[in-house]
């Protein structure tokens, strides 16, 4: 019965992907940005839906479960804070910048704000190897959640497979608009069914404060697992929202700029919502399911629901973790179809003066890199193990490493293309030392104080940007009078 619940409500969402395709214009333009038309409530639940993964779920439960309570000031009390400011001052400009100029991507704006075509193709290049992880998290997430409700009898894989092609399939008929409108249900969704799950299990285990004083206490005291360097430096994660290509063609769809007040004023809301039930899930997971080792606590809210809710309700509640999981993975892959049709194939076609293609041909381009995107992503998730928090962490870290050149770009004229490549090239470098060197090990900081790897990119690319700009050739007066003087702009 858990089964059947699942399917339709998969259904359900394809469905609502299905209908919006009626207001489907037929241009690129309202493929990818929507025609510019979303209004404040579905932004908002675009805008947290999309970043809400298994990561915050899944992720988030199964990291308290070895950690403790202590989970939720690492990411979502600074997420609450972070992410918002930078929708009140990054996204609103944005949203200017491509209203006034046409942008559909991060990457135009780059490459005209820096008067640099090959800067564009790197940073595209790196926004997708770093966006890959960010979907793999989805797909495993995915998968495994239909293994564990199925006691396995459909395995990950074909879980994984399943979540692709229901992506897939609203994704590439309604675009934007199917993505947003999807985005808003589901969201409603997992965060109505996971203050249900809360409830449910909780009753279950005899209430909260039976539950709670059957957990070791070194989990409910932060002090006992986090280190308080490692807490200052998690706030630097939450800027990767300044540079998820999710987020900033999310933000372009917005009807105007007032619209983003719902999203600066309720996002912190949304986050409490979600996170408090996954943490504390996480935590009391240590009651009825000891043992888990690694990777193997990512799927602790899964175990629970079959514990303490079998059945119809186990059906709904697992529903709402496909919910959380779709939400983000739909938004990713789209904007990857958006950039390479714009970024990649409009861009050197017109550098080589070939003619240029029709909006039904960006539409369908965009749609086969999609496909293609997706079809990559599944395959990797086949033979990727790693924690889903772990995996995240990671990929946040690069694009919050990425995130002062997008704060250049908006705010600083005398910055360069040369320090943007250094500043690139810088974070590259230090993702890939990092990694190397400490993907294998839980919890890794520097030399074991608590610095966390993201402080390290963010202050290198800062100055590597900032050194490297003093020395060279500004960019010329036309451009900085377009960007920095234009009162539509500037504002």
């Amino acid at each position: 019965m858990s089964l059947a619940i699942i399917f339709i409500y998969l259904a359900l969402v394809l469905t609502l992907g299905v209908l919006s395709h009626k207001l489907f214009r037929n241009t690129g333009e309202d493929y990818f940005v929507a025609s510019r038309t979303i209004n404040g409530f579905i932004l908002l639940m675009s805008l947290f839906g999309t970043n809400m993964t298994a990561f915050s779920i899944l992720g988030a439960s199964g990291e308290a479960y070895h950690r403790g309570i202590g989970v939720f000031a690492l990411m979502a009390s600074s997420s609450a804070l972070v992410v918002p400011c930078v929708f009140l001052f990054i996204g609103t400009r944005l949203w200017k910048l491509g209203k006034h100029f046409g942008y559909m991507t991060q990457v135009q704006y780059f490459r005209e704000r820096w008067e640099a075509g090959g800067l564009g193709l790197l940073i595209f290049i790196v926004l997708v190897l770093l966006l890959i992880p960010y979907l793999l998290i989805g797909v495993m997430g995915g998968g495994g959640t239909l293994a564990t409700i199925t006691d396995g009898r459909i395995p990950q894989w074909l879980g994984g497979l399943l979540i692709c092609a229901v992506v897939l399939s609203y994704v590439t008929y309604g675009g934007m608009r199917g993505t947003a409108w999807v985005n808003t249900f589901q969201t409603l969704v997992f965060m109505a069914l996971g203050g249900v799950t809360f409830f449910v299990i909780v009753n279950r285990m005899g209430g909260l404060a039976n539950a709670i004083s059957k957990v070791d206490t070194g989990l409910l005291m932060h002090a006992e697992h986090i280190k308080p360097l490692e807490l200052l430096t998690y706030t630097c994660l939450p800027l990767s929202a300044g540079m998820f290509p999710h987020i900033f063609m999310h933000c372009l769809t917005a009807k105007d700029v007032g619209t983003f007040r719902y999203a600066v004023l309720l996002y912190p809301l949304c986050i409490a919502i979600v996170w408090i039930p996954s943490v504390l899930l996480g935590v009391l997971g240590n009651v009825d399911i000891p043992g888990l080792k690694g990777a193997e606590a990512n799927t602790v809210l899964i175990q629970l629901i079959d514990v303490h809710a079998p059945g119809i309700l186990a059906g709904f509640l697992g529903a709402g973790v496909f919910a959380a999981i779709m939400s983000s993975l739909d938004s990713q892959s789209l904007s990857l179809g958006s950039m390479f049709t714009h970024d990649i194939v409009r861009f050197y076609r017109k550098k080589h003066g070939r003619q240029q293609m029709s909006e039904k041909q960006q539409v369908r381009l965009g749609r086969l890199f999609v496909i293609g995107i997706l079809c990559i992503t599944y395959l990797i998730s086949l033979i990727a193990t790693p924690s889903i928090f772990r995996l995240a962490i990671w990929a946040f870290t690069g694009f919050s490493g990425l995130f002062p050149i997008v704060v250049a770009a908006l705010f600083w004229r005398r910055s360069t293309k040369h320090g943007v490549y250094a500043a690139v090239i810088s974070v590259i470098l230090l993702w890939l030392y990092f990694f190397l060197r400490s993907w294998q090990t839980p919890g890794y900081t520097l030399g074991g104080s608590g610095i966390m790897p993201v402080a390290i990119l963010i202050a290198g690319s800062s100055v590597t940007l900032i050194v490297v700009s003093l020395f060279t050739k500004p960019p010329t007066p036309q451009t900085l009078e377009k960007f920095f003087t234009d009162s539509d702009v500037a504002e």
